[in-house]
């Protein structure tokens, strides 16, 4: 299977998977992006870090399992598929497919 030229341009390096730890919640940027990459059971998964209900960074919350919830009002998110779980969550969060190309973490946007 060949990959092609627009598909490779499509992922984008935020990391190594060595700094994120289970449990863990990395921040990264990537073209004014912000991106939240989180590590469950030793699964990535990647999504805008921005809560959809006013301007918090997901990143400074708190993850447990596969639920994400904000700092700032306590709205909680599916880290899986970015749904949105309790109030005041105004919508799901975007995701992005992630995946670890020689121990780098990337993210296709």
């Amino acid at each position: 299977m060949s990959i092609s030229a627009d598909d490779a341009a499509s992922w984008h390096p935020i990391t190594r998977s060595e700094l994120i730890h289970e449990g863990d919640i990395f921040a990264g940027t990537f073209q004014g992006r912000e991106i939240a990459v989180y590590n469950v059971n030793g699964t990535l998964y990647a999504t805008s870090n921005i809560c959809t209900h006013a301007f918090a960074l997901l990143s400074d919350g708190w993850l447990e399992d596969f639920v994400v919830e904000c700092p700032l009002h306590n709205a909680r998110f599916d880290v899986r598929d970015g749904a949105a779980l309790a109030s005041p969550a105004e919508g799901a969060l975007q995701c992005f497919p992630v995946r670890v190309n020689d121990g780098v973490v990337e993210v296709r946007l």
